[in-house]
């Protein structure tokens, strides 16, 4: 078939099953026995607590239950990413081999590397590549796989490529298709829960067929409204509209996104719950009609109704609520028959009353959390259920120890709509594994690409604590020595959430960034004292970086010989934020006296200015901050407490003869529309001679799978237009000018 070929140099030759001696069987069976002795589960959750560990070693020794149970020779993972990662390396623990798809830009990605062999299944286009359902399934017959494990996002709740897998004799490592049929479409599955007695939120149970009678329904609930695709989740094709104008917008918006994302256009409409918080429960069924509750987590913060920053369990919920969620939720697995990890999410309000929102039939994205304070890896219990085992545990053998936090680290600009994607190559990547109780699920290295066709993830960054004041402790410090180049990211944004008092509190809810931020993200809020913290070793740095230069011109081969200048203070002219302070430094070593608008402080540090963090000590606080650059000129991008600040210093002298600089006229961006981000075209609502009104939408982008409005700035007559619909713009590219 055109554009699928396996990898050369496989480590499994396609067509090949491997088979399992007479003795390995003899020995499956014996440790299956073992395996279900009641007092085991118990050790079997203190054992996987090397879920929370810095990375999962694939060669890692683990109980021989799991290296010999008999599952599967081989399983193909229909998936990219770090979730690709992922399943991959709990089938290397469970000894089963992987063959990894790629579409052509991802042949060099990580997950590429890590499985056994591995298939192209087409283009970049996700509905040309991981959405290729044939292309897919003939990777599976090339290399004789015996199950797909789906991840999450792309083909893990499509019924369709379930019934497929069924046809070819091949496992699905998830629900059976009525599970997913039931629990995929909001519409039935809200009928379904009503029906499990699960309480439910009141709306318009039927398919809405246009924009009319969606305002028309909207008027009927009230408003607000949520506008959602029926076969939607993660937050693409969702909207909430406050008045007609905003039903009959959202109605476009979602119906156009709930297409390109999952090829049904249906839309449902509910009443819109107003700070609610969103909390769901992990739920894993069998095949024999088992199923538990493993505990919630708490999905709140969220932007564009994706989360952001993940845990567990939820500092809200009491015993009491917590399981009557997690008894609700079984009992609408049982409904359905759930066989595999499964989600309920939930709405609750300020009163500890829930609603049901849907049902996900595959592995969340936020998994690890559950993983941490349960001990249990959710995709080998996937992978023993797909085989037909039933659970090893029983409802009672579930605990909650201790506290996990998990942050979505995202290629994105926080500063824009709290993270518009951005694309680039990782030209320096380092995680924060070193630290103790930190986690990251990722599938990139240095070099890898951020492109505009898929998520923009970078990875899922973990921490784990015996109490939630730990758990966020280390994810402030994880969040300092996380070393991304070359993309712009999110990582002030989730520093600035972990450290925020409502956040420690737990007073949040699905609006905390808009109610915490309502003129958006702007950054750290530097205080008196940590301003002066970062002037001083900013000033440190400068000095530090004159003294290793005025120490290499002494060491080389000179005809001239160089005088060493003797200076035993450095007077400064620093910069920051519009706003100029008078430093002077002093060095003794390894320690800077420096001395701010009037204020000593003292920094000691090694000062290796090659190394990509640097621990900095001032006055005894610990600091661990980043230089991303350094000019000549004095220029100086520095991350300290999760912010980038931009910095200028200048010797005295130096700022004096600035002063007869001209300084560069800003250019007039008032009558320009500019992408603020990378993407494709999808519309164009204007022509040359139009004339439009400020907020007037120009064009619709999209950007991965979200679409965005392009709105005009100002009132004014429509000069050119610079794109067409098709068209893939970049970041900053032209689209449109005013006369």
């Amino acid at each position: 078939m055109a554009g699928l070929w396996v990898s050369v140099g496989s480590r499994v030759a396609a067509g090949q099953r491997g088979q399992r001696s007479p003795q390995q069987l003899m020995r499956s069976a014996a440790l299956w026995t073992l395996q279900n002795v009641s007092h085991h589960s118990r050790q079997h959750l203190m054992v996987t607590r090397s879920l929370c560990s810095a990375a999962y070693d694939s060669n890692e020794k683990v109980s021989i239950q799991k290296i010999f149970q008999q599952t599967f020779d081989k399983i193909l993972v229909a998936n990219r990413g770090e979730i690709a990662c992922r399943v991959i390396k709990t089938c290397k623990k469970m000894g089963i081999k992987t063959v990894a798809i790629h579409s052509d830009v991802d042949t060099s990605s990580v997950h590429v590397k890590m499985a056994d062999e591995a298939v192209c299944v087409g283009p970049a286009p996700t509905n040309k590549s991981y959405l290729n359902m044939e292309a897919i399934l003939e990777a599976i017959r090339k290399t004789r796989a015996q199950a797909v494990h789906p991840g999450y996002g792309f083909l893990s709740e499509n019924k369709e490529f379930a019934k497929c897998l069924a046809a070819e004799n091949v496992v699905f490592i998830g629900p059976d298709t009525h599970a997913i049929q039931a629990m995929g479409d909001k519409i039935e599955s809200k009928l379904l829960a009503k029906k499990a007695k699960v309480n439910t939120i009141p709306g318009f149970d039927g398919v809405v067929k246009d924009a009319d009678e969606a305002v028309r329904i909207a008027r009927e609930i009230g408003y607000p409204v949520m506008i959602k695709a029926s076969a939607g989740g993660g937050g693409k094709g969702m909207r909430i509209a406050w008045d007609d104008e905003e039903t009959r917008d959202g109605f476009r918006f979602s119906s156009q996104e709930a297409a390109s994302s999952f090829g049904d256009d249906r839309l449902l409409i509910e009443k819109f719950i107003d700070n609610p918080r969103h909390i769901e429960i992990q739920v894993l069924g069998d095949k024999h009609g088992n199923a538990l509750w493993l505990n919630e987590r708490e999905c709140s913060i969220q932007r564009r109704n994706q989360k952001v920053v993940e845990e567990a369990p939820s500092i809200f919920l009491d015993s009491e609520t917590r399981r009557a969620m997690g008894e609700q939720a079984v009992a609408l697995a049982k409904a359905v028959k759930y066989s595999s990890a499964g989600t309920v999410e939930f709405l609750v309000d300020s009163k500890k009353n829930f609603y049901f929102l849907e049902m996900n039939t595959r592995l969340q994205v936020e998994h690890p959390v559950t993983e941490c304070i349960t001990g249990l890896d959710l995709v080998q219990e996937m992978i023993r259920v797909a085989k037909g085992y039933p659970l090893r545990h029983k409802q009672a053998d579930i605990p909650i120890n201790g506290w996990a936090v998990e942050c979505r680290v995202y290629a994105e600009d926080p500063y824009k709509s709290f993270g518009l994607p951005s694309i680039g190559r990782l030209s320096q990547y380092q995680e924060p594994i070193h630290l103790p109780g930190v986690r990251v699920d990722s599938g990139i290295q240095p070099g890898s690409d951020i492109s505009i066709y898929y998520d923009p993830m970078i990875s899922k960054l973990i921490t784990y604590g015996s109490n939630r004041t730990e758990a966020l402790k280390r994810m402030e410090d994880a969040l300092d020595n996380y070393v991304i180049r070359g993309v712009i990211h999110n990582i002030a944004l989730l520093r600035e959430v972990i450290i925020n008092s409502r956040f420690i509190k737990g007073d949040i809810n699905t609006k905390f960034l808009s109610d915490v931020y309502p003129d958006g993200f702007k950054g750290h809020k530097l205080t008196e004292s940590e301003r002066n913290q970062l002037l001083a070793i900013a000033s440190s740095l400068f000095v530090a970086s004159q003294l290793r230069a005025q120490h290499f011109q002494e060491h080389e081969n000179s005809r001239v010989p160089i005088v060493k200048p003797q200076v035993a203070n450095w007077e400064l002219s620093v910069k920051l934020n519009d706003e100029v302070h008078s430093v002077v430094a002093s060095n003794n070593g390894k320690m800077f006296s420096v001395e701010v608008d009037g204020s000593k402080l003292n920094v000691t540090s090694t000062w290796n200015l090659a190394s990509p963090l640097l621990s900095v000590s001032v006055d005894g606080t610990q600091r661990t901050i980043q230089c991303l650059s350094r000019e000549a000129g004095g220029n100086m991008s520095i991350q300290f407490l999760g912010t980038v600040y931009k910095v200028h210093i200048l010797t005295k002298l130096a700022a004096e003869l600035s002063r007869f600089m001209l300084e560069k006229v800003a250019e007039d961006t008032s009558s320009t529309l500019r992408s603020p981000m990378p993407g494709v075209v999808v519309a164009v609502s204007v022509s040359p001679g139009d004339m439009v009104s400020e907020g007037q939408e120009i064009c619709v982008i999209e950007a991965m799978k979200m679409q965005n409005s392009m709105t005009a700035g100002k009132t004014g007559k429509v000069k050119s237009v610079h794109c067409k619909a098709g068209d893939t713009v970049g970041e900053g590219d032209l689209l449109m000018e005013l006369q």
